[in-house]
Parts: structure tokens; C-alpha cells; sequence
């Protein structure tokens, strides 16, 4: 398995491993958790000014949600410029536009100067209003995007055929293939004396005096700083309360007639759809995107994936679906992400989270803020991306709204859970949490009989999992951890499996 997912992403064939390094005991500079585009950006930049390096990576690089993202390079966030004037004030709404623009060109730069071969293209976007509400969205949008100097201008026709009420198109914009590019980066990282571990998976940290000591399945890793890139560290911290866990949804098709779109698409639809199109081993595809929901709360799955195909065969004249896929990324309580000095640490120990939708940008701007920090003590954005920032006032009504979800599910979970007598009840290829016996099971049983039972209680903070039909995980509703059907551990913040079980039937 090279991502975490069962199914196969468009991305995969180029996931590779990389040579293993041997963990030491020499102090590294920083030690950086994570090896998908956040982490891998980070420690480039770092180890490139000067700083001596590794990275840890639990499984494989490019694993997580880099492996699994549709790959958008744009400047205009799912926060709006003017939602953000609203949350923030207007200068800060322009500090978020000037990040943006420098989050693009430290991409680009790092393509032209290391000529990295990732199918980097400058593209323009359109954005599109499919109805009334959504047409004074966009004039919200545009008019925001104006008072922060991030240009916006409507256009008479898109390259999509979806009917549109209004449409504007920003410029400057882009696309790569992610594993290309952080692949890349690895063996810049790699030529300059950086270390990267693969297989090693981070379960805590300590810090002591000017070091952080990390306690991996590896051994004990010291370093002066440590960067979590696991979207949010592993204990309990208020990042647990502050972003919350989500699945998107993609497809590749192979269109009839070979009338791909070269502009990037997005329409305002909730939660909205998104297109672009990738060359694939020589075959041009339509990569859309969409369907999100809140980890572990899909009643069934492969439903996403259906609707999205359904919607898309209304527009589009496709010949077959050649991927499809899904990918995990975090929702922050006010909309904007947290980078920087993880709270609750003495200042050695940074984080970087809550990307929303934007995960190749806010990954990549996360390595100059994390630098700078780690270097000079601070940053530009230091204070608009703090992750100890939380505002009641901006982000009080989502806090509450995710964190009584969290807690509702928690209780819901343990008491109507379903009771067997005998777990013959459990049909082929069905994923099931059951009471047995008095106990809570995970359960799931595949075409042709073979059950795997495992405990339904995640290790984090002690949620019940959920079955994740259309990935053959098992996911838990609070904070975002997801285990494969052995109960290995696929996604952070747990730092265990599930407990795997003899079947008792």
C-alpha cells in the first residue's frame, strides 16, 4: 500500500521509496514528522539554509492526503478574501493575499531553479455561479478579492459546458503532479545531507531543556526543534478542538472526443466541485473533485463517488472512469489554517494544520513560515497563523458546532451500538461496530467468509470507529484517525492500530 487508501489514487504509480537512513544518535537541528508536502518543503528549505535535518515518515513519502490531493495551485482560498475581512480586518485579509501569492512563487521557484520534472503549468482558473445565490457569492468574492489588490475579472464564457449565471477568471494560477514534485524535493534534501526515514512512526514527544526528544517505533530521536506535519500532533491538544476532520472525493475520467478543459474549474456549489486536467502516461484526463463530508459521517461511502460521477456525467461526455479516490484534509474553527509554535510547547516544538481545501499551498507557504521561525524567532504571518490564535469571535460558532458533534458522537456511538449473537450475522463484504459478548468489535467480513475483528475503540481518545465502505477503512468521527482493515493505523493523530482479535465465533 503506498497511500491510505484502497483505492488507487492518479497520483500512485509515482510514489516510490526512498533508500532507508539509519537513525542516530547524533542531535539534529530539527527533526521534521510527516513526509508529504508540508514536511517535505520544510525540511528542504531548512537543511538548504544550513540546518541539519530528518525527516520521519511513518509509512512512506507522499502517503497521506499529498498523495491523495487533486492538486490545485491557487491563490484564492476556501476563505474567502471577504469572509476574511469580516473574521480579521482588511489587513490582515491582505496579509492572507500576500501569503498566497508568495505560497505560488516559492512553487514555482523551486520547479525553475531545481528544473524539478513535475508537469508544472501556469493555468488560469474560473470560477463560476450556477444560480442566483451563488452569483451574489461571487460578486461577494470579487469585491473582497479587490480591497486585498487580488485580481478577479468576469468573462462572457468558461471552458466548461455546465450552465453559469456569472463567472470570473483569476490569473497566475497553476497545477503539478504532487508526487513528482515532492519526490523531487526529497533528493534535494537528500544531496544536500538530509536524512529521511521511512517506516518510523512518531508516537510523542518530550522536551528537555534545548532539546525535543522523540520517541519513535525507531528509537529516540533528539533534535533543537521538531515540526509536526501530520495535519495534528498526537496526544490531546486544543488543535484537536480547533480543526476537524474531512473526506473529499475524485475522479479521473477519460472523455470522449478529447475535449479536455486547460483552465482550472470551480463552481459555488455546497460543498462546491472541482476540475482541472492531468496527462497521464501519455493519456489526457479530467481529474473532478467534491462530495466532502465530515470524516465518519457518510452513511455509505461509495455514494460519494457515485453522485459525483452522476453529476459529472450531466455535463460531460465521458468515455470511462479510470481513477477514483479519496483524501483527508482538516477543517479550522475560524477558516484559517495554524502554523507555527505548537500550543502547550516551551517554543521548540511547531505544527502546521487546518489547510482546508488548500493543501498544496498552505503546505508549501508553511515551510517559509516554520523556517523563519526556526531561524530568526519569527515571521511575517507569525501572528495571523498562530495556532494557540483561537477567537471566539471568529471562530466561536464553528468551535462549538464541531466540538458538540464530537462529543454527541462519542455517546451516540457507545449506546446504539448494534448487538449480535453470533458474528455469522455479518453479511459478506459488510463492515460493521457490534456489541458481542459485552464488548464493542469492529468488524469486517470479505467475499468469501474471511472475518476480521477488530477492537472498535479508537486509542486516541477513545471514539468508536466507523466503516468506510468505499476505502475499506475503518474511521473515526472525532479526530480524524483511520485504520485499514488489520486495524494498522493509516491516519494520525492515533499512534496505534486497532487492537486486532481472534474471531470468537
Amino acid at each position: 500500500m503506498f497511500r491510505d487508501g484502497a483505492r488507487k489514487s492518479i497520483w500512485q504509480e509515482e510514489i516510490k521509496r526512498f533508500a532507508a537512513d539509519a537513525i542516530t544518535e547524533e542531535i539534529f537541528d530539527v527533526a521534521v514528522i510527516g513526509g508529504g508536502i508540508t514536511g517535505v518543503t520544510t525540511a528542504c528549505e531548512l537543511q538548504r539554509s544550513g540546518k541539519k535535518c530528518i525527516i520521519l515518515e511513518a509509512n512512506n513519502i507522499g502517503f497521506g492526503t499529498s498523495g491523495g490531493t487533486t492538486a490545485h495551485l491557487n491563490d484564492f482560498f476556501d476563505t474567502t478574501y471577504k469572509e476574511a475581512i469580516d473574521k480579521f480586518g482588511l489587513e490582515n485579509a491582505r496579509l492572507l493575499a500576500r501569503a498566497g501569492k508568495e505560497a505560488l512563487q516559492i512553487i514555482e521557484r523551486n520547479v525553475l531553479e531545481h528544473n524539478l520534472d513535475c508537469d508544472y503549468e501556469k493555468k488560469t482558473a474560473q470560477l463560476f455561479a450556477l444560480n442566483e445565490k451563488q452569483e451574489q457569492t461571487l460578486a461577494d468574492m470579487v469585491e473582497g478579492a479587490a480591497k486585498v489588490g487580488h485580481e478577479m475579472q468576469y468573462i462572457q464564457d468558461i471552458s466548461y459546458p455546465i450552465p453559469f449565471r456569472k463567472a470570473v477568471e483569476i490569473r497566475d494560477q497553476a497545477q503539478f503532479h504532487p508526487i513528482k514534485y515532492i519526490r523531487g524535493l526529497c533528493g534535494i534534501f537528500k544531496n544536500a545531507g538530509g536524512r529521511i526515514v521511512e517506516g518510523c512512526l512518531c508516537e510523542r514527544h518530550e522536551e528537555k531543556e534545548d532539546i525535543v526528544y522523540l520517541q519513535t517505533t525507531m528509537g529516540t530521536v533528539k533534535a533543537r526543534h521538531a515540526v509536526y506535519a501530520t495535519h495534528i500532533p498526537p496526544g490531546i491538544n486544543i488543535l484537536h478542538f480547533t480543526t476537524a476532520p474531512y473526506r473529499s472525493y475524485a475522479i479521473a475520467f477519460s472523455l470522449k472526443g478529447n475535449n479536455y478543459p486547460k483552465e482550472l474549474g470551480y463552481d459555488l456549489e455546497d460543498p462546491y466541485h472541482y476540475y482541472r486536467s492531468h496527462v497521464i502516461d501519455g493519456r489526457e484526463l479530467l481529474i473532478a473533485g467534491g462530495e466532502d463530508h465530515k470524516t465518519g459521517h457518510a452513511e455509505d461511502t461509495g455514494a460519494c463517488f457515485s453522485n459525483l460521477e452522476n453529476y459529472c456525467r450531466q455535463y460531460f461526455d465521458i468515455d470511462r472512469v479510470e481513477y477514483s479516490w479519496s483524501s483527508q484534509y482538516y477543517e479550522p474553527a475560524d477558516g484559517l489554517p495554524s502554523i507555527g509554535i505548537l500550543p502547550g510547547s516551551d517554543g521548540r516544538v511547531y505544527a502546521a494544520t487546518g489547510f482546508r481545501g488548500n493543501g498544496m499551498v498552505f503546505g508549501s507557504l508553511s515551510a517559509r513560515i516554520l523556517s523563519d521561525l526556526i531561524i530568526s524567532g519569527t515571521s511575517l504571518y507569525e501572528a495571523l497563523f498562530r495556532p494557540g490564535r483561537f477567537k471566539p469571535v471568529a471562530g466561536f460558532t464553528a468551535f462549538v458546532k464541531e466540538n458538540a458533534t464530537v462529543i454527541h458522537d462519542f455517546i451516540k456511538d457507545k449506546i446504539t451500538m448494534e448487538k449480535v449473537m453470533s458474528l455469522a450475522e455479518i453479511t459478506e463484504g459488510e463492515g460493521k461496530v457490534v456489541k458481542y459478548e459485552g464488548d464493542s468489535y469492529a468488524v469486517y467480513k470479505e467475499h468469501g467468509g474471511k472475518v476480521h475483528l477488530l477492537k472498535s475503540t479508537c486509542p486516541h481518545a477513545r471514539c468508536e470507529v466507523r466503516w468506510n465502505s468505499a476505502e475499506l477503512s475503518w474511521d473515526c468521527p472525532c479526530h480524524g484517525s483511520r485504520f485499514n482493515i488489520n486495524g494498522r493505523l493509516l491516519n494520525a493523530p492515533a499512534v496505534k492500530g486497532l487492537e486486532r482479535m481472534d474471531d470468537p465465533a
